[in-house]
């Protein structure tokens, strides 16, 4: 792919990208995520049914009077919801225009709701970014680790959680070779990175995410920084993304990629 054709295609990317992030159950409207143990009576502010979790997951019981929907259907009574894989925009759960999600970290469950009318969706201008620059196009190389492993890292929310990872990938820039810790899917084994750089809280939001794609069977893999994404903290408080894990702090300005929130004065520190 030449440099023209590699800018036409980001800037699908990036419009692409700008849609799903503002879409009615995007990360933009994300109001809140209520941890249940903090609940211990079972009532959540502002979210109907009594909810409580147990040793085999969430347990939901809601009475005619809770305005919810499971499947689209007026729902009493009582159900085991499991955690939400895929878009919020499919949650079997809904109380009115909202959407409901239930999610697990590490043993702990919440539920997540979703509002179309968020004021973070309603105040969105788009996402500064790029312009697409080559020279942020880099080859790179995966090298697996023998075993995984799991680093404690600070995630948005205050606490600290164990972040797998699976490799490391390198690249060279300007001539240096740099390496990032990287996280492997284990359904198609792309890659994914949290990173910070020279820009990071000042140009920049404080840290970005990075998915590579999927390496060849010799590792071999494009590190795009045009592609750098905002993690979805940036988009709205209730996410709980996790911080770079320690040597993933790159010594050079990334002047390309998803910056921040346009209208943002600063980037968050």
């Amino acid at each position: 792919m030449n440099d023209d054709d590699a800018a036409n295609a980001w800037r699908q990317w990036h419009e692409h990208r700008e849609a799903t992030v503002s879409a009615p159950y995007g990360p933009l409207s994300l109001i809140g995520t209520h941890w249940i143990a903090d609940y211990p009576e079972g009532r959540i502010p502002a979210v109907p049914g009594h909810w409580h979790a147990t040793a085999a997951g969430v347990v939901l019981k809601a009475s005619p009077q809770d305005p919810l929907a499971l499947d689209g259907t007026p729902f009493a009574g009582r159900v085991r919801p499991g955690p939400d894989e895929g878009s919020p925009a499919h949650s079997r759960l809904s109380a009115g225009g909202r959407r409901l999600v239930v999610i697990v970290r590490e043993g702990r469950w919440a539920v997540r709701v979703y509002d179309p009318a968020a004021p973070a969706r309603a105040a969105f201008r788009g996402v500064e970014a790029g312009p697409y620059d080559p020279r942020f196009a880099l080859p790179g190389h995966f090298r697996p680790y023998e075993a995984d492993r799991t680093v404690q890292v600070e995630n948005a929310d205050g606490r600290t959680r164990g972040l797998p990872l699976g490799g490391e990938l390198s690249f060279s820039h300007a001539g240096t070779r740099h390496t990032l810790q990287v996280a492997v899917d284990a359904d198609d084994g792309a890659l994914w990175a949290v990173f910070d750089d020279a820009t990071s809280g000042r140009s920049s939001y404080r840290f970005r995410f990075l998915r590579p794609g999927t390496p060849a069977a010799d590792g071999a893999v494009l590190v795009d920084f045009n592609r750098a994404l905002l993690p979805p903290c940036a988009f709205a408080d209730h996410f709980v993304c996790p911080f770079p894990p320690p040597g993933n702090t790159l010594p050079f300005e990334v002047a390309a990629g998803e910056r921040r929130l346009k209208g943002a004065l600063v980037a968050e520190n």
